[in-house]
């Protein structure tokens, strides 16, 4: 059911400051981040299964910028929707990840990615009652295991296998069910909108307010009008840009992330599209307080 959740109401959760502007952190991108004023960013976000056991020189620039900024943490191979035996050799890695840095904040993607073995991307779970109790239990568990709050984040998906409810009853009944916090990607919203048609603001106006602790914003591939394919490769463009503003508008002001994975712009570029975010929250947003 929709939320009734507004921004005078909402509590979100969040370890990290409410306006905070945030980037990801690549190993293309190290010595742009090492030699960043400070005010560029306020946090940075990296997968932790890309980092654990890393030593060297990479080690040591990511042991400084976490020293120098907050460091949240996004992984990638837990296959919380999977029916495959949940990897706790991975979960304690990455807890003593998230302790060795002092992570305030770590998420998982509400997919899966494993059978047999490692399928190397991010699959959609059938939106089902089924596997509604099935995912919340798993994430149930990587909380006990961690001994801490998780965020999970609305993936792209480009078909709906054995859709029993839509994307967005799956969504809050997984939260609900799971007590567990929302990393709510703005790009994700609208190239699935614009994939399955529905609308993106109803979409978010429906979401828990109260859940929603951080943002994910970035660019896309117009493969045609009804087909947008996340690639985390280009710019934002201007209408997922109008969609955070109206999201901080809605919601209140939540930290948020620019993600970049591939062709990199130089860092001038990067820095300019973290303006914009800052230029958002100070428009269109207000700061809920904890």
């Amino acid at each position: 059911m929709p939320s009734t959740d507004s921004p005078a109401t909402a509590l979100p959760r969040s370890p990290l400051p409410a306006a905070a502007a945030g980037l990801g952190l690549r190993r293309a991108l190290l010595q742009d981040l090492h030699d960043a004023p400070d005010g560029d960013l306020d946090f940075l976000e990296c997968a932790p299964e890309n980092w654990i056991g890393v030593g060297g020189p990479a080690g040591e620039q990511l042991a400084e910028l976490a020293r120098r900024h907050p460091l949240s943490c996004h992984g990638l191979s837990l296959s919380l929707g999977s029916t495959a035996p949940l990897d706790t050799a991975l979960l304690q890695q990455v807890g003593r990840f998230l302790d060795q840095h002092r992570v305030p904040l770590y998420s998982e993607h509400l997919s899966y990615c494993s059978d047999d073995g490692h399928l190397y991307d991010l699959l959609p779970i059938p939106f089902t009652d089924e596997a509604v109790r099935h995912t919340a239990a798993r994430i149930a568990r990587v909380q006990d295991l961690l001994g801490r709050r998780i965020a999970v984040e609305n993936v792209s998906y480009y078909l709906a296998p054995e859709p029993a409810m839509d994307e967005l009853a799956f969504t809050t009944a997984v939260l609900a069910e799971a007590d567990c916090d929302l990393l709510l990607d703005v790009n994700n919203v609208y190239v699935n909108a614009c994939n399955h048609g529905y609308d993106a603001d109803t979409f978010i106006a429906g979401l828990p307010a109260q859940r929603i602790v951080c943002l994910h914003v970035a660019g896309h591939l117009d493969d045609a009008d009804d087909l947008k394919i996340d690639t985390h490769g280009s710019a934002v463009i201007d209408p997922v840009w109008d969609l955070l503003g109206r999201t901080y508008a809605r919601i209140g002001v939540r930290p948020t992330l620019l993600e970049r994975d591939f062709n990199f712009p130089p860092y001038p570029e990067l820095r300019d599209e973290l303006r914009v975010i800052r230029r958002l929250m100070a428009a269109h947003g207000k700061v809920c307080n904890d």
